[in-house]
């Protein structure tokens, strides 16, 4: 079998950005994945599953709610390995095009208050497993590290 086009990246060398991770037909349409990749892997500590998940849920009602790439957005959700996030858009898109709107929804992450969206027995089939707090200060860390000045270096892949 073939390795999977997100297991032939170089996680040694990967560092957190935000990354084109694939393009897909989809009719006469055109998918783009994007890598959300929030710490170093196998370098720093993976996020805990109550900050994913506090994450997803702000995240994706962000997403869906924004006026111009709400219907675009086909899914937001964690990586198994836990070390970011993907976000697929319907449209041909560049990493470049949308680190305004990961600074947007990082923001709001970090400035939420409140209960988060979902957190309940009837919305969610794990609403205990959330943790705001966490979930906010990572928010702040990929702001302050990486999207603010993001370099070319974190919007590519490396070779």
């Amino acid at each position: 079998m073939e390795k999977i086009t997100s297991f032939t990246i170089d996680h040694i060398r990967l560092i957190p950005g935000v990354y084109v991770s694939r393009k897909d037909q989809a009719g006469d349409s055109c998918i783009t994945t994007f890598d959300l990749r929030m710490t170093s892997p196998n370098d720093e500590p993976v996020m805990n599953t109550a900050e994913v998940h506090t994450i997803e849920h702000l995240g994706a009602t962000f997403l869906r709610n924004h006026p111009v790439y709400g219907s675009r957005v086909i899914y937001f959700g964690p990586m198994g390995c836990r070390t970011g996030f993907y976000l697929l858009l319907a449209g041909d898109y560049e990493s470049s095009d949308i680190v305004n709107l990961m600074i947007e929804m990082y923001e709001f992450i970090r400035d939420f208050e409140g209960e988060v969206p979902g957190a309940s027995p009837r919305d969610c089939g794990n609403y205990l497993d959330m943790n705001l707090p966490m979930a906010k200060w990572l928010a702040r860390k990929y702001l302050d590290e990486v999207l603010y000045d993001i370099t070319e270096e974190r919007l590519v892949y490396p070779q």
